[in-house]
Order: C-alpha cells, then structure tokens, then sequence
C-alpha cells in the first residue's frame, strides 16, 4: 500500500518525482527547493493564524478560571468563621491569659 505511485500523466511538467531518488540537475534542484520554499512561507501564514487563535482561546480559558477561582474564593467565609468559633471557644480574655 506504501509503495502506491501515483498515475502517470501524459505532461511531463505535471508528473510527481522523489528529487531523492530522481537524478536532477543543480539547477532543477535549486527550483525545486525555491518551490517548496513558496510553499511553505504560504502553509505558514495560515499555521501562525490559526496558533494564534488556539493561543488566545487557550490564554482566554486560563484567565478565566483564574479569575473565577478569585471570585469564588473571595465569597468563601470558611477562615472568618474558624477564627471566630476558635475565639469563641477560647473565652474572654483576662489578664491571667
């Protein structure tokens, strides 16, 4: 399955090569590297769009259970109500204490 080539074109400017296994030329080998190199500066200006909004939906979702974890831990009374039972059970303070 690995080894499937795909179907011979009658035009030769159309037909896939492995530059690997294909003897070119200095110079065919140059354009194939300045065509790959087109292709991915245009693969790579889509790429850093779409990170960027993965990177800022990402960022978004931090901040926002950041933000809801604040929240909620300022509602909580847990520390003021320990501290006040401890004071309760404690007693009046004398001067002996």
């Amino acid at each position: 399955m690995a080894d499937k080539k795909p179907p011979k074109s009658d035009a030769p400017f159309a037909s896939r090569i492995d530059p690997n296994k294909e003897s070119l030329s200095r110079e065919q080998m140059h354009f194939v590297r300045q065509v790959e190199l087109q292709q991915w500066k245009k693969k790579s200006s889509k790429l850093w769009s779409r990170n960027a909004v993965t990177g800022l939906a990402i960022g978004a979702l931090v901040l926002g259970i950041y933000g809801y974890t604040f929240y909620s831990v300022s509602q909580e009374r847990i520390m003021d109500e320990i501290d006040e039972e401890a004071k309760r059970l404690r007693g009046p303070k004398t001067g002996a204490n």
